[in-house]
């Protein structure tokens, strides 16, 4: 956090397709809203973020044929790079996640899941220490010809490392040992499917998988004592079956657990989903405030969409009864890709 304590939105965008790179966005304290306060371009096409727990540190995929992951301090209101981008010996990097002292990235161009130790100053090792490739297919062509490691991130109790890959309609549990990732189980879920991402209820009970080749979420139960997934339902995203395919991205679960949302990109809306047990019930679905939302994020009763092919933000403010989102406000950011927010109180 910067600026007196005043809290920070991060901005992943396409590089290639016109956008600034990181970007730094101021967050009201008031209503969330967000006002860009600059931009760092040094690594090609940085989709996907995350932010240390201390909140010092942020990391970036370059999403690039010859992908890696690049550190940036956040201690001044714009980041700045702190070392070299790492290669992560795999392609098209898509998501990054921090788990056991190292930065996982999930390949989607080489269908791998790669681990770079990070130093204790947060900066980066200079060489990946393991990757996992995945293997498999499924019967979608040509998306599932071969693996597609979509998504990774570490369980709820921190002894896991969850990957989601897309190709092989499949969730690998794994763990690291001596920087290396070690399979413990694979999940296997309807043929294609097309699994994209997952988000963890806050009781570490349930995850929810949200398909892109099928548009539907996967609610499965997760037992973090042995590291295992069992799916047990499937919910449709949208209320009628699409004209064309829908492309649903991510997936988002309210902090007090009340509430599931989804975005799709092919029919430019967010979905409303409430938690009933073991099952999802569709409240509704609003427009996205823009066009292509790829990624959204929640923070204190805000939810940021960032809507790719349009080039903006957009926030929503959520109805405490109901879930559903009411706009509030957008913030041109061309490419946008992704939005991560300071914790509250984070002081670096």
């Amino acid at each position: 956090m910067a600026g007196g304590g005043r809290r920070r939105a991060f901005i992943g965008s396409f590089t290639a397709a016109g956008g600034p790179g990181v970007v730094a966005a101021a967050v009201d304290p008031r209503d969330g809203a967000l006002t860009v306060v600059g931009a760092v371009d040094g690594v090609s096409d940085p989709s996907y973020l995350t932010l240390s727990a201390d909140g010092e540190m942020l990391y970036a995929v370059s999403e690039t044929t010859d992908g890696a992951v690049a550190a940036y301090r956040v201690t001044k209101d714009v980041p700045e790079p702190a070392g070299r981008p790492v290669p992560v010996d795999g392609s098209g990097p898509t998501h990054l996640s921090l788990y056991a002292g190292h930065v996982l990235t999930a390949n989607y161009g080489s269908g791998s899941v790669t681990a770079v130790p990070l130093r204790p100053d947060g900066t980066l090792a200079d060489a990946a220490s393991g990757v996992l490739r995945h293997q498999g297919s499924g019967p979608h062509t040509p998306r599932q010809q071969q693996p597609h490691a979509h998504q990774v991130q570490p369980d709820p109790s921190g002894r896991w490392a969850v990957s989601v890959d897309l190709g092989t309609d499949s969730v690998r549990v794994c763990t690291l040992k001596d920087g290396r990732l070690v399979p413990h189980r694979e999940t296997a879920l309807r043929p294609g499917f097309g699994p994209r991402h997952l988000a963890f209820h806050p009781t570490g009970r349930y995850a929810y998988v949200v398909g892109e080749l099928t548009p539907a979420v996967t609610v499965c139960r997760w037992d973090g004592a042995d590291g295992t997934l069992k799916p047990l339902a499937e919910a449709q995203v949208l209320a009628a079956a699409p004209a064309q395919d829908a492309y649903p991205s991510g997936v988002v679960v309210a902090p007090d657990g009340r509430f599931v949302w989804v975005a799709t990109r092919g029919e430019d809306v967010l979905s409303v989903f409430a938690v009933e047990g073991e099952s999802l019930r569709l409240v509704g679905t609003v427009p996205c405030g823009g066009h292509w939302p790829r990624a959204l994020t929640e923070s204190d009763g805000v939810l940021y969409v960032a809507n790719e092919r349009s080039g903006d933000v957009t926030w929503f403010h959520l109805d405490t009864a109901t879930g559903l989102p009411v706009r509030a406000g957008s913030v041109a950011v061309p490419a946008a890709s992704c939005v991560v927010v300071e914790a509250a109180g984070t002081t670096p």
